[in-house]
This record gives structure tokens, sequence and C-alpha cells, in this order.
């Protein structure tokens, strides 16, 4: 009970920044290029209490945790209204790209600190410090999974309004009939069919190549900043 109560501790402030931090990110590039709903909103607040879903944000990532599944969630979508954007195509895909980015410099963040804390460590930190390096793992994990996440090209996520700006116009009108589809589809990759068919390996055959590979970068990057301070 106290491991997953330590665990709960360093796992949803983590989850809750980064999810904050990616919604924010979307209506602050929003508005550069235009469109001022989400200021109009008050979205563009740090205040998790704007942004967070408490079944999407909290409850589920939390169960998935704990049950050994692929943790992921969502946040209340940040408004943005694309025919409001000086050029709706092509700026919409800036708006969904700056979600995952900001998660990854957010891991980058995350990657530095982890280095700076393990530099002046001779050993494996236990008590408060063991919690604050574990807790700086998780923060790492979480903005590679959300920004990897979001760039599924499945709707109504990030991904997908990228892939929409690529594609031709009638191709893209197409593809976006998909939007409601997307989270069941999710569901069907990422749960049902893992649990009913598990040799066919979706998580560990495509889900989880690209995040541990990401991860090993960010690893890197903290150990080289640990060797250098």
């Amino acid at each position: 009970m106290t491991d997953t109560i330590l665990i709960a501790l360093a796992l949803i402030p983590a989850l809750v920044i980064a999810i904050v931090f990616h919604e924010v990110a979307h209506g602050w590039v929003a508005l550069m290029l235009g469109d001022p709903t989400a200021q109009e909103q008050r979205r563009l607040s740090l205040n998790p209490i704007r942004h967070v879903d408490i079944f999407g944000t909290l409850i589920l990532p939390g169960m998935l945790a704990l049950t050994g599944a692929p943790v992921f969630g969502w946040a209340k979508p940040v408004p943005v209204n694309k025919w409001r954007l000086r050029n709706p195509r092509y700026d919409m895909m800036a708006v969904a790209a700056a979600g995952p980015g900001t998660n990854l410099i957010l891991a980058a963040v995350g990657a530095i600190l982890l280095g700076l804390f393990a530099g002046g460590l001779t050993e494996q930190p236990t008590g408060v410090a063991g919690f604050f390096f574990v807790a700086l793992q998780f923060f790492i994990m979480i903005n590679i999974f959300l920004a990897l996440f979001n760039l599924l090209p499945i709707p109504p996520f990030d991904g997908s309004h990228i892939v929409e700006g690529l594609l031709p116009p009638s191709a893209a009108r197409v593809y976006a009939r998909l939007r409601p589809w997307g989270f069941p589809l999710l569901f069907m990759l990422l749960l049902v069919i893992p649990y009913f068919f598990p040799e066919l390996g979706i998580i560990e055959r495509v889900v989880l190549p690209p995040v541990i590979w990401a991860q090993d970068r960010y690893m890197a990057l903290a150990q080289w900043v640990a060797g250098a301070f």
C-alpha cells in the first residue's frame, strides 16, 4: 500500500504538469497564429483546475498504471477554431505539433534536472532523495509517452491534424470522417486486442519501441549532465 501511494504521489503531479503544459501550448500557438478562442475562454492558464478532466487525467491513468497497462489519458481540450487561424490548413499543423513538442522539451528539462541531481550522488538514493529521483524518471517517461501518444495518426489526436495538413484537401476531408471513431479505435488497439490476442504483441512491438528509444536518448542526456557537473 505504501509503495502504491508513493507511486501515485510521483505519477499524478507529473501527469498533471505534462497534460496542462501540453494543452496550454496548443492555445498559445493558436493565439500567435490568429485564433484567440482559448484566450477568450480563459484557457491560457497553468491552473490545472481549468484543464483537468477528473476521469481522463487522474482516474483512468492511475488505474492503468496500477494494473500495468499502457498509461494514457486526456485533459479538457483547449478550444481552437481553425477558421480563425490565418492559414487554417498549415497553422493547424503547427498548433497540433505544439503540444507534443512541449512535452519533449519538458522531458529534456526533467533529464537535465535528473542529471544535476544524480551528479552529486555517489550511490543509489533512498528516502526523500530516492523519491525525487524516481519522480523525475516518471516525469521524463510520462512526457515522452504523452508526446508520442498524441502524435499517433488517429483522430482526434494531434498526429491526425498533422496528417490532415499533409494530405490533399479531398483526402483530408475523407480522413476527418474517422474522427468520431478515434477513441473506440484506440481502446481496441491498446486494450482489447492485446487482452484477447496477446501473441500479436501490439504493445511490445509497436507502442513500446519508440518510447524506449526516446527514453534512452533522454537518459543519455541525464548521464552527460551528471558527468559534466
